[in-house]
């Protein structure tokens, strides 16, 4: 069984989520375990850490991804402003970074910050490069003023296709050749099935990479086959679409009345045996006239994106430079 690709989702999380829920309803597994991936929970109540791991053919047809690792924070607190929670969470993502990444004292990073910086819910990757320790160039003229420690990292956010007319993939292959990084870090907004989970995760996978895909429009690839280096992704779902908002509430009214209804009763039976997916294509089907394919997005997202983009980059400044911590990191940032 493969899992449902009408429901328009970037998080491994969730594509697992909903091949554990079909094929529960289908009695095909009495544990609901998704074959060929492997789960691993940690963290707390602030800041839940879920580790997947998808690793067979079988595991990448159940939930739609490629083979390798996916490491998703839930943090529903950093909507909030809450400073003590802010540096846990950079320091908890520097660290699940820094347990995929492969890298020597000497290791070159390139990171790239995908999307429209005109954009607000698609412009996480820019921010982030905004806000980024950049010493590739510190390194080769002025060594003697740069920590021990430090590693050359260098940024770029090459815009998108039609902004430039040139394929994003085709410009970081232009500039991998002159620079030679060992690694690229690829920063980029996803969609989410679920509301409550915008802006408050953040996936890491070593997989790489296909900007637009969140939004339905599909560029080339960043991966170490398309690039011939290792490519790390972090993503943040800044939207999801009207129609999965639509399915989710009224999922939750269905699952509101099966609380209520009488079990056994004929009402009960009915609300029990809905498909949902079939569900959710006829909503699909039936704003489709009316709205076409409609992207939402918190209102306050100006704010949402100004804060998680300073997680993930004092995460990365951590995560990429040995003994660094965030008191270091205004001394490089400006």
């Amino acid at each position: 069984m493969q899992a449902n690709r009408s429901v328009r989702t970037d998080l491994v999380l969730e594509a697992n989520e909903l091949f554990k829920q079909q094929a529960l309803k289908e009695k095909m597994q009495e544990q609901g375990e998704t074959p060929g991936v492997e789960v691993e929970n940690a963290g707390d109540e602030d800041i839940k850490i879920t580790r997947v791991r998808v690793v067979s053919p079988t595991g990448e047809a159940s939930v739609g991804k490629p083979m390798g690792n996916y490491i998703t924070l839930e943090v529903p607190g950093l909507k909030e402003n809450d400073q003590v929670l802010y540096e846990n969470t950079c320091k908890a993502f520097a660290k699940e970074l820094g347990s995929i990444l492969k890298l020597n004292e000497k290791s070159t990073i390139l990171v790239v910050g995908l999307g429209n910086w005109n954009v607000t819910p698609d412009a996480l990757g820019p921010r982030v490069i905004s806000s980024i320790m950049i010493t590739r160039h510190l390194l080769e003229y002025m060594p003697e003023q740069v920590d021990k420690g430090v590693r050359p990292v260098c940024a770029v956010a090459p815009g998108v296709l039609g902004i430039t007319g040139i394929e994003t993939g085709e410009i970081i292959k232009g500039i991998i050749e002159k620079v030679k990084p060992d690694v690229v870090i690829a920063i980029d907004a996803l969609a989410s099935r679920k509301m409550d989970r915008v802006s408050t995760t953040i996936q890491i996978a070593d997989t790489g990479i296909a900007p637009g895909s969140g939004v339905g429009n599909k560029r080339m690839e960043l991966s170490r086959d398309t690039l011939g280096i290792p490519v790390i992704a972090i993503g943040v779902p800044t939207v999801v679409d009207a129609a999965t908002m639509a399915n989710d509430t009224i999922d939750l009214v269905i699952d509101s009345m099966i609380k209520q209804a009488k079990q056994g009763s004929e009402f009960y039976n009915m609300l029990n045996n809905i498909d949902r997916n079939e569900k959710y294509q006829l909503i699909q089907e039936v704003l489709q006239p009316y709205i076409g394919n409609l992207i939402v997005t918190p209102k306050e997202i100006d704010d949402i994106i100004e804060r998680i983009s300073k997680v993930i980059a004092n995460g990365l400044n951590i995560a990429l430079h040995q003994g660094i911590t965030l008191e270091d990191v205004n001394r490089y940032v400006h």
